[in-house]
């Protein structure tokens, strides 16, 4: 009789695995077939080649035009770029591990070399779903580190993000362990397709700007507690503390500040109420008279344009959230004081670049983990100016041609 119930029971499992592994291959191939299936959790499909001349456009006509900046000065490219999408199983962490796919890039050297360094690129605050690294003609950004570092040699990867990309998810913007878990599992993901394209990733590096400043920051800390190995670190303006920054804008508002900060309170009150499961918050949080716009924009709500977003911040929040003290205390007062991805001892070089004007940080935001890290006794971070003139777009465009030269100076010491 045992012997009967244990065989019933272990086809039971066997039949369950298979379910589950059909079920997510399935879902894969409905929506197209010219993907290569790498494992039956990820596939990737050839979305274009850069060749060298639209690699040299990018860095001499489009990166200047975009970020306003013609001082930087960029390593010339090398060689050619297969860009391929990526789609792979990932999980929820806030809502226990929920099982979801996500999208992102990864942009393979056309070299004919076996062993390549590689970088991990998270990208910063974007408004549309598109303008992530797995379509990269719609990612200004992506396009810089494909020409920058892939076109000199590196493996360049870079996850969507949850709700972003091809997801189906909503858009889990500052969710800060969705989204290091998002840009983890795509690490993992591009480590098989390498395998299978019989690549194997050497020096391993991990960089981001603005938004995915702070998110390079939160998957340095996983990535270390998970004892990957990685070589050293880039930021640019990576706004390290949640509580810091919001309390700035709502209660030391500067004359330089973009006049769009209003919608990282949008982005993360509403990513919070979905991630966190807290019903109302937004609505506890944005006056009647803005919740429809907002909420519009939260969802990526095409017939809203940019130039009718909400700039004026009393306008859109209500009052109360001006008292620091209520602030504090609130709901997202306080999910926004646990965003400080730098106060742990950080054991990876970091290199984080601010600029002097930025209108989205302050220079002491900007420099906080550095300081923070240096109080203790720890030089392993380090923060640099990329000048004076240096708004929230041109740091990015200088500090990616500094990172690529520091990171080849430590390859080059092996």
């Amino acid at each position: 009789m045992n012997i009967k119930y244990n065989r019933n029971r272990k086809s039971l499992v066997l039949i369950t695995i298979f379910y589950i592994l059909s079920f997510t291959q399935i879902s894969f191939a409905q929506s197209n077939t010219d993907f290569t299936v790498a494992t039956p959790t990820i596939r990737y499909k050839l979305i274009g080649t850069y060749d060298l001349a639209r690699l040299n456009t990018i860095l001499t006509k489009e990166i200047p035009e975009i970020t306003g900046d013609k001082q930087a000065i960029y390593t010339s490219p090398k060689n050619a770029v297969k860009l391929y999408r990526v789609e792979y199983s990932s999980v929820i962490p806030e809502q226990n591990n929920r099982p979801t796919i996500a999208s992102g890039l990864i942009a393979i050297p056309v070299t004919g070399a076996k062993m390549m360094p590689m970088v991990s690129y998270q990208h910063g605050t974007v408004f549309v779903k598109q303008q992530v690294p797995s379509f990269p003609e719609e990612s200004f950004e992506t396009r810089l580190m494909i020409a920058q570092f892939a076109a000199q040699g590196y493996v360049v990867i870079g996850a969507d993000y949850f709700g972003m990309g091809t997801s189906t998810e909503k858009d889990s913007y500052i969710v800060l362990k969705s989204q290091s878990q998002a840009s983890y599992d795509m690490y993992e993901a591009s480590k098989v397709i390498l395998a299978k394209e019989g690549i194997t990733p050497t020096d391993f590096f991990i960089t981001g700007w603005s938004q995915g400043g702070v998110i390079t920051m939160s998957l340095l800390e996983k990535m270390e507690a998970s004892d990957v190995k990685l070589k050293a670190v880039g930021t640019a303006c990576a706004q390290c503390d949640g509580y810091i920054m919001t309390n700035g804008f709502l209660n030391f508002p500067r004359k330089i500040d973009a006049p769009w900060v209003t919608t990282m309170f949008i982005l993360t009150v509403f990513s919070f109420e979905e991630y966190y499961q807290i019903p109302g918050l937004a609505q506890g949080f944005f006056t009647p008279e803005q919740y429809d716009i907002a909420r519009k924009i939260y969802l990526k709500d095409t017939t809203v344009k940019i130039e009718n977003f909400p700039t004026d911040l009393h306008k859109l929040i209500r009052s109360e959230y001006f008292d620091p003290q209520y602030y504090k205390e609130s709901a997202y007062g306080k999910l926004v004081s646990e965003m400080h991805p730098y106060r742990w001892v950080i054991k990876t070089p970091v290199h984080m670049y601010y600029g002097d004007i930025d209108e989205c940080l302050t220079i002491g935001l900007a420099r906080l983990p550095y300081e923070y890290q240096k109080a203790m006794g720890n030089t392993k971070v380090e923060a640099f100016s990329a000048g004076g003139d240096a708004n929230h777009r041109i740091t990015y465009a200088r500090a990616v041609p500094q990172w690529k030269k520091w990171f080849d100076e430590l390859i080059s010491k092996k």
